[in-house]
Protein backbone atom coordinates (compact mmCIF):
# COMPACT_ATOMS: atom_id res chain seq x y z
CA UNK A 1 0.00 0.00 0.00
CA UNK A 2 2.95 2.28 0.93
CA UNK A 3 5.67 0.95 -1.93
CA UNK A 4 6.29 3.69 -4.23
CA UNK A 5 5.61 6.33 -1.39
CA UNK A 6 8.94 6.25 0.50
CA UNK A 7 11.95 7.85 -0.13
CA UNK A 8 14.14 4.16 -0.71
CA UNK A 9 11.61 3.82 -3.51
CA UNK A 10 13.46 6.08 -5.94
CA UNK A 11 16.60 4.53 -5.24
CA UNK A 12 16.89 1.18 -4.13
CA UNK A 13 17.37 -0.21 -7.35
CA UNK A 14 20.54 2.28 -7.57
CA UNK A 15 21.20 0.76 -4.13
CA UNK A 16 21.77 -2.62 -5.76
CA UNK A 17 23.34 -1.47 -8.37
CA UNK A 18 25.98 0.55 -6.11
CA UNK A 19 26.04 -2.29 -4.40
CA UNK A 20 27.79 -4.18 -7.39
CA UNK A 21 24.54 -6.32 -8.62
CA UNK A 22 24.12 -6.61 -12.25
CA UNK A 23 21.60 -5.93 -14.54
CA UNK A 24 20.82 -9.94 -14.42
CA UNK A 25 21.26 -9.98 -10.73
CA UNK A 26 18.33 -7.14 -9.87
CA UNK A 27 16.26 -8.84 -12.05
CA UNK A 28 16.33 -12.24 -10.87
CA UNK A 29 15.65 -9.93 -7.29
CA UNK A 30 12.70 -8.86 -9.32
CA UNK A 31 11.30 -12.16 -10.04
CA UNK A 32 11.84 -13.17 -6.02
CA UNK A 33 9.48 -10.44 -5.28
CA UNK A 34 7.28 -11.96 -8.12
CA UNK A 35 6.68 -15.56 -6.81
CA UNK A 36 6.50 -14.56 -3.36
CA UNK A 37 3.31 -12.96 -4.80
CA UNK A 38 2.27 -15.62 -7.19
CA UNK A 39 2.52 -18.04 -3.39
CA UNK A 40 0.93 -15.98 -1.74
CA UNK A 41 -1.50 -13.34 -3.44
CA UNK A 42 -4.72 -15.19 -3.15
CA UNK A 43 -3.79 -17.04 1.02
CA UNK A 44 -3.36 -13.73 2.07
CA UNK A 45 -6.75 -11.96 0.18
CA UNK A 46 -8.24 -14.63 1.85
CA UNK A 47 -6.94 -13.80 5.27
CA UNK A 48 -8.42 -10.00 4.99
CA UNK A 49 -11.92 -11.18 4.03
CA UNK A 50 -12.37 -13.63 6.20
CA UNK A 51 -10.94 -11.41 9.10
CA UNK A 52 -9.87 -7.97 9.01
CA UNK A 53 -9.03 -6.03 5.85
CA UNK A 54 -7.96 -3.20 7.88
CA UNK A 55 -5.15 -5.25 9.91
CA UNK A 56 -4.38 -6.66 6.58
CA UNK A 57 -3.16 -3.42 5.41
CA UNK A 58 -1.02 -2.71 8.74
CA UNK A 59 0.44 -6.00 8.68
CA UNK A 60 1.70 -5.02 5.25
CA UNK A 61 3.03 -1.85 5.99
CA UNK A 62 5.10 -3.98 9.01
CA UNK A 63 6.68 -6.59 6.27
CA UNK A 64 7.72 -3.58 4.12
CA UNK A 65 9.44 -2.18 6.60
CA UNK A 66 10.83 -5.22 7.69
CA UNK A 67 12.42 -5.65 4.30
CA UNK A 68 13.72 -1.98 4.01
CA UNK A 69 15.52 -2.44 7.26
CA UNK A 70 17.54 -6.01 6.16
CA UNK A 71 18.40 -3.98 2.75
CA UNK A 72 20.18 -1.24 5.14
CA UNK A 73 21.31 -2.95 7.78
CA UNK A 74 23.48 -6.00 5.96
CA UNK A 75 23.60 -4.76 1.98
CA UNK A 76 23.82 -7.89 -0.45
CA UNK A 77 22.37 -10.10 -2.66
CA UNK A 78 21.18 -12.66 -0.09
CA UNK A 79 19.82 -9.83 2.48
CA UNK A 80 18.17 -8.04 -0.77
CA UNK A 81 16.40 -11.35 -1.61
CA UNK A 82 15.27 -11.57 1.87
CA UNK A 83 14.13 -8.19 1.96
CA UNK A 84 11.78 -8.66 -1.00
CA UNK A 85 10.27 -11.59 0.42
CA UNK A 86 8.96 -9.23 3.38
CA UNK A 87 7.85 -6.84 1.31
CA UNK A 88 6.40 -9.37 -1.32
CA UNK A 89 4.42 -10.68 1.86
CA UNK A 90 3.35 -7.06 2.68
CA UNK A 91 2.39 -6.55 -1.23
CA UNK A 92 0.12 -9.49 -0.85
CA UNK A 93 -1.50 -8.87 2.27
CA UNK A 94 -2.15 -5.21 0.98
CA UNK A 95 -3.34 -6.60 -2.55
CA UNK A 96 -6.86 -6.79 -2.89
CA UNK A 97 -7.74 -5.49 0.67
CA UNK A 98 -7.77 -1.85 -0.27
CA UNK A 99 -10.07 -1.56 -3.22
CA UNK A 100 -12.32 -4.36 -1.30
CA UNK A 101 -12.25 -1.92 2.04
CA UNK A 102 -13.40 1.03 -0.73
CA UNK A 103 -15.46 -0.91 -2.56
CA UNK A 104 -17.88 -2.19 0.29
CA UNK A 105 -17.71 0.70 2.48
CA UNK A 106 -19.53 2.67 -0.87
CA UNK A 107 -21.87 -0.11 -1.26
CA UNK A 108 -23.02 0.03 2.04
CA UNK A 109 -23.38 3.69 1.65
CA UNK A 110 -25.33 3.42 -1.68
CA UNK A 111 -22.65 4.99 -3.80
CA UNK A 112 -20.69 2.25 -5.22
CA UNK A 113 -21.25 3.73 -8.80
CA UNK A 114 -18.99 6.84 -7.50
CA UNK A 115 -16.15 4.07 -7.04
CA UNK A 116 -14.11 4.70 -10.45
CA UNK A 117 -14.16 8.05 -9.71
CA UNK A 118 -12.86 7.81 -6.10
CA UNK A 119 -10.60 4.93 -7.06
CA UNK A 120 -8.93 7.17 -9.69
CA UNK A 121 -8.57 10.02 -6.96
CA UNK A 122 -6.95 6.99 -4.14
CA UNK A 123 -4.53 6.11 -7.49
CA UNK A 124 -3.87 9.71 -8.17
CA UNK A 125 -2.95 10.85 -4.47
CA UNK A 126 -0.74 7.43 -4.08
CA UNK A 127 1.25 8.89 -6.97
CA UNK A 128 1.38 12.12 -6.04
CA UNK A 129 2.65 11.12 -2.59
CA UNK A 130 5.83 9.83 -4.35
CA UNK A 131 6.72 13.49 -5.12
CA UNK A 132 7.61 14.45 -1.44
CA UNK A 133 9.26 11.36 -1.28
CA UNK A 134 11.71 11.73 -4.20
CA UNK A 135 12.22 15.36 -2.31
CA UNK A 136 13.30 13.78 0.79
CA UNK A 137 15.36 11.12 -1.28
CA UNK A 138 17.39 13.66 -2.23
CA UNK A 139 17.74 15.70 0.66
CA UNK A 140 18.68 12.46 3.04
CA UNK A 141 20.61 10.74 0.55
CA UNK A 142 22.80 14.33 0.08
CA UNK A 143 23.06 14.10 3.79
CA UNK A 144 23.53 10.29 4.92
CA UNK A 145 23.64 7.89 1.99
CA UNK A 146 21.39 5.25 1.41
CA UNK A 147 21.49 4.56 5.68
CA UNK A 148 19.30 7.67 6.30
CA UNK A 149 16.84 6.69 3.06
CA UNK A 150 16.32 3.78 4.43
CA UNK A 151 15.86 4.21 7.93
CA UNK A 152 13.59 7.25 7.18
CA UNK A 153 11.69 5.02 4.74
CA UNK A 154 11.44 2.23 7.41
CA UNK A 155 9.58 4.50 9.94
CA UNK A 156 7.08 5.55 7.07
CA UNK A 157 6.11 2.24 6.55
CA UNK A 158 5.41 1.52 10.72
CA UNK A 159 3.84 5.08 10.63
CA UNK A 160 1.62 4.26 7.65
CA UNK A 161 0.65 0.66 9.51
CA UNK A 162 -0.76 2.31 12.92
CA UNK A 163 -2.90 4.57 10.54
CA UNK A 164 -3.83 1.72 9.09
CA UNK A 165 -5.68 0.36 12.09
CA UNK A 166 -7.87 2.77 12.19
CA UNK A 167 -9.65 2.86 9.18
CA UNK A 168 -12.73 2.09 9.33
CA UNK A 169 -14.58 -1.31 7.91
CA UNK A 170 -18.07 -1.35 6.41
CA UNK A 171 -18.47 -4.85 7.70
CA UNK A 172 -18.98 -4.04 10.81
CA UNK A 173 -16.74 -4.42 14.48
CA UNK A 174 -16.43 -8.84 13.31
CA UNK A 175 -15.08 -7.68 10.02
CA UNK A 176 -14.86 -11.05 8.28
CA UNK A 177 -17.17 -13.51 6.08
CA UNK A 178 -18.32 -16.15 8.25
CA UNK A 179 -17.27 -19.95 7.93
CA UNK A 180 -19.88 -22.98 7.03
CA UNK A 181 -19.46 -23.87 10.95
CA UNK A 182 -20.29 -20.76 12.66
CA UNK A 183 -23.65 -21.29 13.77
CA UNK A 184 -23.16 -23.50 17.23
CA UNK A 185 -21.18 -25.39 19.42
CA UNK A 186 -19.68 -28.88 18.82
CA UNK A 187 -21.06 -32.01 20.36
CA UNK A 188 -19.23 -31.01 23.44
CA UNK A 189 -21.28 -28.17 23.62
CA UNK A 190 -18.21 -25.56 22.60
CA UNK A 191 -17.04 -24.00 19.29
CA UNK A 192 -13.93 -25.59 18.15
CA UNK A 193 -11.98 -22.28 17.49
CA UNK A 194 -9.38 -24.16 15.54
CA UNK A 195 -11.48 -25.97 13.77
CA UNK A 196 -14.08 -23.12 12.72
CA UNK A 197 -11.01 -20.70 11.75
CA UNK A 198 -9.75 -23.08 9.29
CA UNK A 199 -12.80 -24.04 8.08
CA UNK A 200 -14.23 -20.42 7.51
CA UNK A 201 -10.99 -19.43 5.81
CA UNK A 202 -10.75 -22.64 3.19
CA UNK A 203 -14.63 -21.49 2.68
CA UNK A 204 -13.49 -17.79 1.89
CA UNK A 205 -10.96 -19.21 -0.91
CA UNK A 206 -13.33 -21.39 -2.32
CA UNK A 207 -15.88 -18.43 -2.74
CA UNK A 208 -13.26 -16.28 -4.24
CA UNK A 209 -11.54 -18.88 -6.55
CA UNK A 210 -15.20 -20.20 -7.69
CA UNK A 211 -16.31 -16.34 -8.95
CA UNK A 212 -12.53 -15.83 -10.32
CA UNK A 213 -13.19 -19.36 -12.56
CA UNK A 214 -16.50 -19.50 -13.11
CA UNK A 215 -18.34 -15.85 -14.04
CA UNK A 216 -17.12 -14.77 -17.54
CA UNK A 217 -17.47 -11.25 -16.93
CA UNK A 218 -14.70 -11.37 -13.66
CA UNK A 219 -12.38 -13.84 -15.41
CA UNK A 220 -11.65 -11.86 -18.35
CA UNK A 221 -11.73 -8.75 -16.54
CA UNK A 222 -9.16 -10.56 -13.95
CA UNK A 223 -6.48 -10.70 -16.96
CA UNK A 224 -7.15 -7.84 -18.36
CA UNK A 225 -5.57 -6.39 -14.85
CA UNK A 226 -3.17 -9.14 -14.70
CA UNK A 227 -1.43 -8.32 -18.03
CA UNK A 228 -1.70 -4.59 -17.78
CA UNK A 229 -0.90 -4.83 -14.43
CA UNK A 230 2.14 -6.45 -15.20
CA UNK A 231 3.46 -3.78 -17.18
CA UNK A 232 4.17 -1.49 -14.48
CA UNK A 233 6.84 -3.61 -13.26
CA UNK A 234 9.08 -1.72 -15.88
CA UNK A 235 8.74 0.86 -13.23
CA UNK A 236 11.44 -0.49 -10.98
CA UNK A 237 14.05 0.58 -13.80
CA UNK A 238 12.94 3.67 -14.83
CA UNK A 239 16.15 5.09 -11.93
CA UNK A 240 18.69 2.98 -13.75
CA UNK A 241 17.33 4.15 -17.35
CA UNK A 242 17.94 7.84 -16.27
CA UNK A 243 21.24 7.30 -14.77
CA UNK A 244 22.28 5.26 -17.78
CA UNK A 245 20.74 8.23 -20.04
CA UNK A 246 23.46 11.06 -18.55
CA UNK A 247 21.51 11.90 -15.27
CA UNK A 248 23.66 12.41 -12.47
CA UNK A 249 22.15 9.68 -9.13
CA UNK A 250 21.92 12.33 -6.69
CA UNK A 251 19.71 14.04 -9.51
CA UNK A 252 17.65 10.92 -10.37
CA UNK A 253 14.54 11.28 -7.66
CA UNK A 254 14.41 14.79 -8.91
CA UNK A 255 14.50 13.99 -12.48
CA UNK A 256 12.01 11.70 -11.74
CA UNK A 257 9.27 13.37 -10.41
CA UNK A 258 7.28 13.75 -13.10
CA UNK A 259 6.83 10.14 -13.82
CA UNK A 260 4.58 9.79 -11.00
CA UNK A 261 2.85 13.44 -11.51
CA UNK A 262 2.09 12.47 -15.11
CA UNK A 263 0.84 9.35 -13.29
CA UNK A 264 -1.25 11.08 -11.04
CA UNK A 265 -3.08 12.82 -14.02
CA UNK A 266 -3.78 10.07 -16.07
CA UNK A 267 -5.14 7.49 -12.95
CA UNK A 268 -7.87 11.06 -11.74
CA UNK A 269 -8.59 11.24 -15.91
CA UNK A 270 -9.13 7.05 -15.82
CA UNK A 271 -11.86 7.76 -12.91
CA UNK A 272 -13.88 9.98 -14.39
CA UNK A 273 -17.38 8.75 -15.77
CA UNK A 274 -17.00 9.58 -19.04
CA UNK A 275 -13.65 7.69 -19.48
CA UNK A 276 -12.57 6.49 -22.91
CA UNK A 277 -14.28 2.65 -23.34
CA UNK A 278 -12.36 -0.80 -24.30
CA UNK A 279 -10.86 0.00 -27.66
CA UNK A 280 -9.67 3.62 -26.63
CA UNK A 281 -7.89 2.37 -23.47
CA UNK A 282 -6.58 -0.10 -25.94
CA UNK A 283 -5.15 2.67 -28.36
CA UNK A 284 -4.18 4.19 -25.05
CA UNK A 285 -1.96 1.74 -24.19
CA UNK A 286 -0.52 1.03 -27.52
CA UNK A 287 0.27 5.02 -27.18
CA UNK A 288 2.09 4.74 -24.61
CA UNK A 289 4.31 1.57 -25.70
CA UNK A 290 5.25 3.54 -28.97
CA UNK A 291 6.25 6.55 -26.71
CA UNK A 292 8.39 4.59 -24.33
CA UNK A 293 9.90 2.66 -27.17
CA UNK A 294 11.08 5.81 -28.54
CA UNK A 295 12.41 7.10 -25.25
CA UNK A 296 14.36 4.34 -25.26
CA UNK A 297 15.96 4.92 -28.36
CA UNK A 298 16.67 8.62 -27.72
CA UNK A 299 18.79 7.28 -24.66
CA UNK A 300 19.31 10.96 -23.68
CA UNK A 301 18.11 12.41 -20.13
CA UNK A 302 15.21 14.04 -22.08
CA UNK A 303 14.05 10.89 -22.45
CA UNK A 304 12.50 10.91 -19.00
CA UNK A 305 9.88 13.34 -20.51
CA UNK A 306 8.71 10.59 -23.01
CA UNK A 307 8.63 7.93 -19.82
CA UNK A 308 6.79 10.41 -18.27
CA UNK A 309 3.86 10.87 -20.69
CA UNK A 310 4.17 7.16 -21.16
CA UNK A 311 3.47 6.19 -17.44
CA UNK A 312 0.20 8.73 -17.20
CA UNK A 313 -1.46 6.89 -20.53
CA UNK A 314 -0.64 3.80 -18.61
CA UNK A 315 -2.49 4.48 -15.16
CA UNK A 316 -5.04 5.73 -17.13
CA UNK A 317 -5.87 2.29 -18.83
CA UNK A 318 -4.86 0.39 -15.17
CA UNK A 319 -7.86 2.58 -13.25
CA UNK A 320 -10.05 1.60 -16.19
CA UNK A 321 -9.43 -2.21 -16.58
CA UNK A 322 -8.98 -2.44 -12.77
CA UNK A 323 -12.83 -0.78 -11.65
CA UNK A 324 -14.02 -2.35 -14.72
CA UNK A 325 -13.26 -5.54 -12.24
CA UNK A 326 -14.31 -4.24 -8.75
CA UNK A 327 -17.75 -3.43 -10.61
CA UNK A 328 -18.05 -7.65 -12.15
CA UNK A 329 -17.29 -8.42 -8.45
CA UNK A 330 -21.09 -9.51 -6.96
CA UNK A 331 -19.81 -12.20 -4.05
CA UNK A 332 -18.29 -11.23 -0.63
CA UNK A 333 -14.98 -12.72 -1.03
CA UNK A 334 -13.70 -9.29 -2.98
CA UNK A 335 -10.55 -9.32 -1.74
CA UNK A 336 -10.17 -12.56 -2.52
CA UNK A 337 -10.67 -11.94 -6.32
CA UNK A 338 -8.87 -9.32 -6.55
CA UNK A 339 -5.93 -10.74 -5.04
CA UNK A 340 -6.36 -13.82 -8.12
CA UNK A 341 -5.61 -10.57 -10.47
CA UNK A 342 -2.67 -9.65 -8.13
CA UNK A 343 -1.33 -13.26 -8.34
CA UNK A 344 -1.68 -12.84 -12.34
CA UNK A 345 0.25 -10.02 -12.54
CA UNK A 346 3.01 -11.26 -10.86
CA UNK A 347 2.83 -14.51 -13.02
CA UNK A 348 3.07 -12.17 -16.66
CA UNK A 349 5.07 -10.11 -14.73
CA UNK A 350 8.17 -12.24 -14.17
CA UNK A 351 8.27 -12.41 -18.30
CA UNK A 352 8.56 -8.93 -18.51
CA UNK A 353 11.20 -9.35 -15.97
CA UNK A 354 13.02 -11.73 -17.70
CA UNK A 355 12.68 -9.94 -21.44
CA UNK A 356 14.29 -7.40 -19.71
CA UNK A 357 17.09 -9.41 -18.06
CA UNK A 358 17.65 -10.64 -21.49
CA UNK A 359 18.21 -7.23 -23.07
CA UNK A 360 15.70 -7.29 -24.81
CA UNK A 361 13.56 -4.35 -25.21
CA UNK A 362 11.90 -5.28 -28.95
CA UNK A 363 11.03 -8.46 -26.90
CA UNK A 364 8.76 -6.38 -24.27
CA UNK A 365 7.58 -3.81 -26.48
CA UNK A 366 5.90 -6.74 -28.71
CA UNK A 367 4.28 -8.14 -25.09
CA UNK A 368 3.02 -4.76 -24.39
CA UNK A 369 1.72 -3.91 -27.98
CA UNK A 370 0.19 -7.70 -27.81
CA UNK A 371 -1.81 -7.32 -24.13
CA UNK A 372 -2.77 -3.57 -25.77
CA UNK A 373 -4.19 -5.83 -28.87
CA UNK A 374 -5.81 -8.36 -26.26
CA UNK A 375 -7.29 -5.39 -24.08
CA UNK A 376 -10.58 -5.14 -26.82
CA UNK A 377 -12.17 -8.50 -26.53
CA UNK A 378 -11.22 -8.74 -22.71
CA UNK A 379 -13.09 -5.58 -21.33
CA UNK A 380 -16.25 -6.44 -23.19
CA UNK A 381 -19.75 -7.03 -21.78
CA UNK A 382 -20.39 -10.78 -20.58
CA UNK A 383 -22.90 -12.02 -18.64
CA UNK A 384 -22.18 -12.71 -15.21
CA UNK A 385 -22.56 -16.02 -14.88
CA UNK A 386 -22.93 -18.57 -11.86
CA UNK A 387 -21.04 -18.68 -8.47
CA UNK A 388 -20.86 -22.05 -6.52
Amino acid sequence: MLADSVPIYPLYALLFADAGLSVAQISSLFVVWSLVGIVAEVPTGALADRFSRRLALAAAGVFQAAGYGLWIAFPGYAAFAAGFVLWGLGGALGSGALEALLYDAMAVAGAENHYPRIYGRVSAARLLSQVPAALAATVLFSTGGYDVVGWASVACCLSAAAVATRLPDARGPDARIPGPDDEGPDDDGRDDDETIAVAGYLDVVRRGLVEAARCPAVWTALVAVALVGSLDGLEEYFSVLAQDWGVATPLVPLVLLAVPLMGAAGAALGGRPHRLRRRGLAALLASAVAVMAGAGLLRRPVGVVGVAVAYGLYRFVLVGAETALQQRITGQARATVTSVAALGTDVTGVAIYGAWASNQPALVTGLALAIAAALPWLLRPRPPGRIG
